[in-house]
């Protein structure tokens, strides 16, 4: 692979990189309707919290069945496919009669979203010259907390004039990227497996991920390791500014200030992460990230005024959600490129269906034994997830070419 990209290369890594970014912003309407959601269906608590598993169900059968499939055809009609799929059922939600159907829909765009991570990091990992791998996967990452940011935007300007259905109708606006892709970017030998070995034996296959003891062992831990990033991702936003608040009487308008200031200390975490694992390896940079994320969750708790929360809240957001693109960059140096798609797809989601209940821990630790336990808790995951780091042998060396 040469250092140069073509014009061609450029457009299909631009596209790949916000089509990610429109996952984020699909799976955060969620979260500005859920309470509307609720009192129209008359939910119950459980009920509610279902649609999110669900969601993140959906992501986990998604990630695995287009994880194989974009492995194995031609990656960008996989990743239109996946960018349609999540669209239409996020847009048809605006029709959802009953919570039955809006639990269907919600399933199928989990789906979509779940398959196109995956594929949409093989094309980086495809097309970006290797010594660039960790900028392009945060720039990927970056692209989410933008999608976030639009969600919130959406959500405030539009919510109240077309109720929470109609803000589900800004779900169809990847499709605006299909069409993109479909007509502005030619396809090219780098999207179609044809120029691996295609021969039945060497296709993708779930078992390839585990098939001698080093390859598994990789794969568990770093399974392992995104289910604690996606914990803690999940603890910081859905629960921290809740403990804050209760137990120092601290007030952010509406928390949105709180929320941006988070948002766009990950995003600058991403940055910089991505910047220095393509020249330092990743070794350093994960052993820098996870352990100021130990230091910083628990720190937070110390903040004792509006504009302490705001710095210790984008601090927190650097180091904590800041190397989540680096899980992306380090699957695609560490595994053979027939497999980039399914690794990352399999990774991910294991993480997401996971980590996502980490909300549901922490806010059973909070009831019973307060906000230190939970920080503890938490410092408590990122430092294991240091150990098990450590381990992968992989990991030392600056150049972390493909091992297989």
């Amino acid at each position: 692979m040469t250092n140069v990209m073509t014009k061609n290369q450029k457009r299909a890594v631009s596209a790949a990189i916000i089509a990610s970014g429109t996952d984020d912003l699909n799976l955060m309407f969620l979260s500005f309707t859920l309470s509307s959601i609720t009192a129209e269906f008359a939910l119950s608590g459980g009920q509610a919290g279902l649609i999110a598993s669900i969601t993140n169900l959906g992501m986990l059968v998604g990630g695995l069945i287009f994880g194989y499939l974009g492995d194995r055809h031609n990656k960008m009609t996989m990743l239109k496919l996946t960018l349609l799929i999540f669209s239409l059922a996020t847009g048809s939600i605006f029709l959802a009669p009953n919570i039955t159907i809006l639990y269907l829909l919600r399933f199928i765009a989990g789906i979509g979203v779940g398959g196109e991570y995956g594929i949409a990091l093989s094309i980086i990992a495809r097309l970006v010259p290797p010594v660039k791998i960790g900028q392009a996967a945060s720039l990927n990452g970056v692209a989410g907390q933008i999608g976030s940011i639009l969600a919130a935007a959406i959500a405030g300007l539009f919510t109240s004039v077309f109720g929470w259905r109609g803000l589900f109708l800004f779900g169809l606006a990847p499709l605006a990227i299909v069409l993109y892709l479909q007509f502005m970017v030619d396809d090219e030998p780098a999207f179609v497996n044809a120029d691996l070995d295609t021969k039945n034996k060497n296709r993708a296959s779930l078992s390839d991920l585990f098939d001698s003891p080093k390859k598994a062992y990789h794969t568990v831990v770093l399974m392992l390791m995104c289910t604690v990033q996606i914990a803690g991702y999940f603890g910081m936003m859905n629960w921290l500014p809740t403990m804050m608040q209760a137990q120092a009487g601290l007030s952010i308008s509406g928390s949105s200030w709180w929320m941006i200031a988070t948002i766009l200390g990950m995003s600058l975490g991403m940055l910089v992460f991505g910047r220095c694992l393509d020249i330092f390896g990743p070794r350093l940079m994960f052993t820098i990230y996870l352990l100021a994320s130990a230091v910083s969750v628990y720190v937070f708790t110390l903040a004792n005024s509006n504009l302490a929360l705001l710095i210790a809240g984008s601090v927190m957001g650097f180091f904590v959600n800041g190397m989540f693109p680096g899980y992306g960059a380090v699957v695609s140096r560490l595994y053979e490129a027939r497999v980039h798609s399914l690794a990352n797809n399999l990774i991910l989601n294991v993480g997401r269906a996971v980590g996502g209940f980490s909300s549901v821990i922490i806010g059973i630790i909070l009831e019973s034994h307060g906000v230190a336990t939970v920080m503890t808790f938490l410092a408590g995951l990122y430092l294991c997830s240091f150990v098990l780091m450590l381990t992968l042998s992989d990991f030392k060396a600056k150049n972390y070419f493909a091992y297989l």
